[in-house]
């Protein structure tokens, strides 16, 4: 039976054994995925727990994909499987509270220079305002990389600390998938976020589109701008940190 054929004798009949060969079919997707998103985390991260965590993902993604829409599977499912992974990621909470402590701290530098000089503060006077050299800051930035591969996809919250149901990667465009934003009518939250990406240098913006939607690794990512992995990590790290830093102000 060919996939179409599945896809109809699953979606038209309920059948469970149609259910099983699909996600059999699309497994391979599960193990891809995880291994792609493993290139970037630390190594205390097993790839089988991001593989199972990705088969819940590919589970949902079969059960509630609807093939009257334009959109393939293999980009609907992905999306289920990355955001599987991340969830399990967050409820694992396997960065160190002293990491995110040090991320928190530049987030909150950001926030409050741009409060003080009403823009976006340059990387020597965040620096500055820490009582850290430039080469020191940029250690700090890459110390704090793993608590920003993540967080595209986690729920902001406004000045009072309450859940704004607005997560950052709902604010890039993608016209492959339904938007969550527009399923809660929260335009107005919408725009401000799209605001606070699109002020990003165009480096920043361009590492977050690579990395969020074009699913690059870092390395690969680095190679295409002619730039060290090590220094993409730096970029996306600070990138992140001033958005939080820019929605902390507006939302």
């Amino acid at each position: 039976m060919d996939l179409e054929a599945l896809w109809t004798e699953y979606k038209d009949h309920g059948s469970h054994a149609a259910r099983d060969k699909l996600l059999a079919e699309y497994t391979p997707l599960v193990r891809y995925t995880a291994q792609r998103m493993a290139i970037n985390l630390p190594r205390s991260v097993q790839l089988g727990d991001l593989i199972g965590a990705g088969v819940m993902g590919l589970i949902k993604a079969v059960e509630s994909f609807d093939s009257g829409r334009e959109v393939k599977f293999e980009t609907y499912a992905t999306h289920k499987i990355r955001g599987a992974i991340l969830d399990d990621l967050r409820e694992q909470d396997w960065i160190p509270r002293s990491i995110r402590q040090k991320a928190r701290m530049i987030k909150n530098a950001y926030s409050e220079l741009e409060k003080e000089i009403g823009r976006t503060p340059y990387d020597n006077e965040v620096a500055e305002h820490l009582n850290l050299k430039p080469a020191e800051f940029e250690d700090l930035l890459s110390e704090v990389a793993p608590t920003t591969i993540v967080s595209l996809n986690e729920v902001m919250s406004d000045n009072y600390g309450e859940s704004t149901n607005v997560s950052l990667i709902d604010t890039i465009e993608d016209t492959t998938i339904e938007n969550p934003l527009d399923r809660l009518g929260m335009e107005e939250a919408k725009k401000i976020l799209a605001s606070a990406l699109m002020a990003l240098p165009e480096n920043e913006r361009h590492v977050i589109a690579l990395y969020h939607y074009e699913e690059m690794t870092l390395k690969e990512i680095g190679a295409a701008m002619n730039l060290t992995e090590g220094r993409v990590s730096q970029i996306h790290s600070k990138a992140m940190l001033k958005l939080k830093a820019k929605l902390q102000l507006q939302l």
